[in-house]
């Protein structure tokens, strides 16, 4: 028996003591007059008292499970069972029942914390009796108390988050659905959801079927499912998975030549399935159980050191995605930009930039450079002031005090032409949802200018190096989220810009497409493109040649990813994440100063 089989098997595993049962579980959908198979022949079990993880890359049905779980879906074909009903006969009696957070947290912007409160304890029917009891507790929780009166809308999304949650447990349900719960959210409140989650495990007992893009949030459930293309590939611990990748895990390193060029070769090699850069190694898994040749790998043309490390679950994942037949798209070989003309140097410098908002200080005197052709990280907490430090770049949003400098132009004194050398990619994409890709690629050159042969030939691009071609006439809002991501960089690249600017380009996005946006941006940076980005996923942190971490308005760091993850290396950590480093720096920058704290 091969080991996907081995995996399927275990679904069956203590199946009596399932909370959430799927049993051949189908579900079709028509659109445009044609029937699309969402779900084929699902079958797993969600173990009562355990966190259950539902992995898989987008368009895999994850969503779909959990709305036919919640009652909202009825299947094609199957049986559902929530704690014994079924969901398909009784869908307001499993809803009456169960704690459901969707993906966009389901709350009510204009109401209070309070408020969104009161109305999710109506719709459960909680007794008024019951409520204050159960508020305090989801407070404490939550870390909400000091909150109650404020917005939903005016929250960070690190307290959205919370505030979802505690809305999805005010009727202290038996089974949770968590529908990407962490999405857009900084480590530092993840780290806080989890320890929640199993909070209610251990109080109370609870199961939770969690969907996540985050790989390493699946190491942290008791079991995990794994899905692609509507079809279930396994069911198992985390550890299982990861064992099949024994012995298929190596660094390589190379001196004189780049990480990323070094990335881009070992890509390419035979026997190769998967090459991400980790700090200044290039992490390889390989098709079989062998290293590669050092020489097949180099080409021979610069030595190449090799040495095995031990498999983590992204590996595995990625593995049995492509044994499944699922692929990120193949990398146009063609260069994105001819190298950008100019001496090598700094190309931004920003200096004692500073943002108010009232007598709110979002950006507080910080500093920093960035040179031609690197990749420069800006990573913080929500509400850290990354996105308002953006937006004053970009020349969206005026800076309070301080200088600003893009590619030798004075964003304050000459903001046309410094905004003439950049290209933005907004969190949202900011695309236009009623225009095809087409029209929003030949609306977005028009705004930067580009006229007659030189816009045609743009557009062409595009189409061609991001595979857009068999979307070219969809609407924007239509297309799968990974397209929508190619589609919003070949929109910020149609002029050809100096300095790219990504704000949370990867957030939603599954790890095949990230791998495929990361292959990109790391060719425009050895073509010389200066490249800025905000990312909430610690390991693209790895790409980027120096970060700066911000804490409330200020940096309190600035280096590359393994000086800062060897500053908090000790006997009980011997090898910190960069989450590790992440969540240790902001906790040091947010304690008061010793003589405050005596």
């Amino acid at each position: 028996m091969d080991a996907n089989n081995q995996i399927a098997q275990a679904s069956n595993r203590n199946s009596a003591d399932a909370a959430l049962r799927f049993n051949a579980v189908s579900k079709s959908f028509e659109r445009d007059g044609r029937i699309v198979v969402a779900l084929d022949q699902v079958s797993f079990i969600a173990r009562r008292g355990f966190v259950t993880g539902l992995i898989g890359s987008d368009g895999s049905g994850k969503t779909t499970v959990m709305r036919l779980a919640a009652g909202l879906y009825r299947p094609s074909a199957g049986r559902i069972e929530v704690v014994g009903i079924d969901a398909a006969s009784n869908p307001q009696q499993v809803q009456s029942i169960i704690g459901y957070m969707p993906q966009r947290f389901g709350l009510y912007e204009d109401l209070s914390v309070q408020e969104n409160l009161d109305l999710y304890a109506d719709l459960h029917g909680v007794a008024h009796s019951e409520r204050a009891g159960r508020y305090a507790d989801l407070m404490r929780m939550t870390g909400l108390a000091l909150f109650t009166r404020r917005l939903a809308g005016k929250l960070s999304g690190g307290m959205k988050q919370k505030l979802g949650l505690a809305c999805a447990l005010v009727a202290t349900p038996p089974l949770l659905l968590l529908d990407e719960p962490t999405v857009g959210v900084d480590p530092v409140s993840r780290r806080e959801l989890w320890a929640i989650v199993h909070r209610l495990i251990e109080e109370r007992g609870a199961t939770v079927l969690l969907s996540t893009s985050y790989l390493d949030e699946a190491e942290r459930c008791d079991e995990v499912v794994l899905m692609q293309g509507g079809r279930m590939l396994g069911q198992d611990r985390p550890r299982a998975y990861t064992r099949r990748l024994e012995g298929r895990s190596f660094h390589a390193s190379a001196s004189g030549v780049s990480k990323r060029a070094l990335q881009a070769r070992i890509a390419r090699a035979p026997g190769v399935l998967d090459a991400t850069i980790q700090g200044s190694h290039v992490r390889i898994v390989t098709e079989r159980a062998e290293p590669p040749a050092a020489a097949l790998l180099a080409g021979g043309e610069f030595p190449i050191e090799i040495a095995p490390v031990a498999p983590r679950f992204e590996d595995s994942f990625i593995s049995l995605l492509k044994e499944a037949g699922a692929s990120a798209p193949a990398f146009v070989s063609n260069a994105i930009a001819a190298r950008t003309a100019g001496a090598d140097g700094d190309v931004i410098v920003v200096r004692n930039l500073s943002r108010r908002f009232g007598d709110f200080q979002a950006v507080n005197d910080i500093s920093f450079t960035v040179r031609r052709g690197e990749i420069f990280g800006l990573l913080g907490a929500n509400g850290a002031g990354k996105s308002t430090t953006f937006r004053m770049l970009c020349g969206l949003l005026p800076a309070s005090g301080g200088s600003l400098s893009l590619a030798g132009q004075d964003l304050r004194a000459a903001p046309a032409r410094a905004r003439g050398r950049i290209g933005y990619m907004a969190q949202k994409f900011s695309l236009y949802g009623d225009l095809s890709a087409l029209e929003n690629l030949r609306f977005f050159s028009a705004a930067y200018g580009l006229g007659g042969l030189r816009r045609q030939n743009r557009v062409a691009w595009a189409l061609e190096e991001f595979e857009l071609r068999p979307f070219a006439d969809a609407p924007s809002r239509d297309l799968p989220i990974g397209f929508k991501q190619r589609l919003a960089l070949a929109a910020a690249l149609m002029h050809e810009p100096e300095i790219l600017f990504l704000d949370e380009p990867t957030s939603g996005v599954d790890p095949l497409g990230r791998r495929d946006f990361w292959r990109r941006i790391n060719a425009l940076a050895e073509s010389g493109i200066t490249v800025m980005v905000t990312t909430h996923f610690m390991d693209e942190a790895e790409y980027c040649d120096r970060l700066a971490i911000m804490s409330r308005g200020r940096i309190l760091a600035e280096s590359g990813s393994e000086e800062m993850r060897a500053r908090f290396k000790s006997a009980a950590l011997p090898n910190p994440t960069m989450e590790d480093a992440f969540v240790a720096l902001l906790a040091a920058g947010e304690a008061p100063p010793a003589s405050a704290a005596a």
